[in-house]
């Protein structure tokens, strides 16, 4: 459990500086802890270079210390503040790290050895109401984190729409519309039903409504749910296929970011649009150089069936637009492997049709502590999307160039003029074994009015 100024721990956790450091078993390098069992005190090292990224440096040594001795303890916080000022950033940084530890990953093992912690953070400053909106949206991270966990034989287009519409139910204000394969059909979302097309399991739109004022303009999060990616025809190689669950990341983390600013009760106008398949092979398979016709009405020639992605997220920004009334849409993908190479795997890669959009969405973002970088959507990417010489678009480049900023430009074509921002989280979304929620701290201080 964690606390805010309740029951003290036997154990009180506060930071020092090399230059303070008089015990000699205190190790004096920034970031590494030592427990004085006299004092009954462990001692975080710190340096002033950890200003650089403090956010970063300080949660990842808050989770260190949590790895390294597993015990109960009381955080000092005001010290840390002391040292740094920047008082909201400490919090951020210390709370979520306790709250990221705390929860019990999901797991299928038989012998289960995780305990819970009790950890207190003492502030003499009034953090009661921001502790309270922190621990909602860690909880929602921490459920968006368990779905991209969740096996794919598991975690189906069906089981990922019940689980949303199960805890939507705990939550007051919360619409949830679940759109079958049937729906879905009599739409004619040809982009969708081109990706299911080898799939036993039927594909599902879930819809998460929340507003709590609808004086605000409509943002529309809309989140690729791909619950296991073969690459259809276009196979990928064995080796990449690990770590396929992860490929609906975008719906966990959207559906969820709206989960919680309702429990929130933030001041919102928001629905998430998750859209779910998976993309197989088989008999039915989609050939490459299939044309489809798109809910949007524009024909699309399919290149390559592992780039899906972008086919399935165009179906659902043009459902956002058309038939929720959507005045601004953000989207979440897993979406190309390019982004890694072009930012490694500790900044998420943005793309804006709309300069005032992504500047709230930046002020947002160094408010989440989830890096975001901007890259360009460029002519060329649109002509190259454009170059199918019997549809209106393709869903691959005839060039290997740009490949994150072509699936940007895929995207805007369906867009209509509304603002888009979309989010590349191929690289960020998850480590090798687990999900990490991206993204939904981020679209949470954009929409917590």
């Amino acid at each position: 459990m964690i606390t805010l100024n309740k029951k003290n721990q036997d154990l009180i956790l506060k930071p020092i500086l090399i230059k303070d450091i008089k015990n000699n078993c205190i190790v004096p390098i920034a970031g590494k802890a030592s427990i004085i069992s006299e004092e009954n005190t462990i001692y975080l090292v710190v340096g002033m270079e950890m200003k650089k990224n403090l956010y970063l440096e300080l949660n990842e040594a808050i989770k260190k210390v949590i790895d390294d001795f597993k015990f109960d303890f009381d955080v000092v916080v005001d010290e840390f503040i002391d040292i740094f000022k920047e008082e909201t950033v400490i919090f951020d940084a210390i709370g979520e790290a306790l709250l990221w530890k705390n929860h019990q990953a999901y797991s299928l093992k038989t012998n289960k050895t995780f305990k819970e912690n009790n950890f207190n953070m003492v502030t003499k400053k009034d953090f009661q109401k921001y502790f309270e909106n922190l621990k909602i949206k860690m909880e929602f991270v921490n459920f968006a984190r368990d779905l991209q966990d969740t096996p794919p034989n598991i975690c189906t287009p069906d089981y990922f729409a019940q689980v949303i519409s199960k805890k939507a139910g705990e939550i007051s204000g919360v619409k949830v519309t679940i759109l079958d394969k049937k729906a879905i059909e009599k739409l004619k979302m040809g982009m969708l039903l081109a990706v299911n097309a080898a799939s036993y399991e039927e594909p599902r739109v879930v819809i998460v409504e929340y507003c709590s004022d609808n004086k605000l303009e409509k943002t529309a999060l809309v989140g690729k749910g791909i619950t296991f990616d073969s690459g259809g025809y276009s196979l990928k190689p064995s080796a990449s296929m690990k770590g396929m669950k992860f490929d609906m990341t975008g719906a966990a983390v959207t559906c969820s970011t709206v989960l919680g600013l309702a429990k929130a009760k933030a001041k919102a106008n928001v629905v998430a649009v998750a859209v779910l398949t998976e993309n197989r092979i088989g008999g039915k398979g989609t050939l490459v150089e299939t044309v489809v016709t798109s809910y949007s009405g524009k024909t699309v020639e399919i290149l390559n069936t592992d780039a899906e992605g972008r086919l399935v997220l165009g179906d659902a920004i043009s459902y956002a637009i058309r038939d929720l009334k959507a005045q601004r849409i953000i989207d979440v993908a897993t979406l190309t492997g390019a982004i890694r190479f072009c930012l490694g795997t500790y900044m998420t890669g943005a793309f804006a049709t709309d300069d005032k959009f992504y500047q709230e969405f930046e002020a947002a973002a160094l408010k989440g502590h989830e890096e975001i970088w901007r890259l360009p959507i460029h002519s060329q990417n649109y002509k190259y999307m454009r170059s199918s010489a019997v549809a209106d678009l393709t869903n691959m480049a005839p060039v290997p160039d740009g490949g994150s900023s072509n699936a940007a430009a895929f995207l805007a074509e369906f867009s209509e003029g509304i603002p888009l921002i979309h989010l590349d989280v191929a690289a960020t979304g998850h480590t090798p074994t687990r999900g990490n929620g991206i993204m939904l701290k981020n679209m949470f201080e954009l929409l917590n009015k």
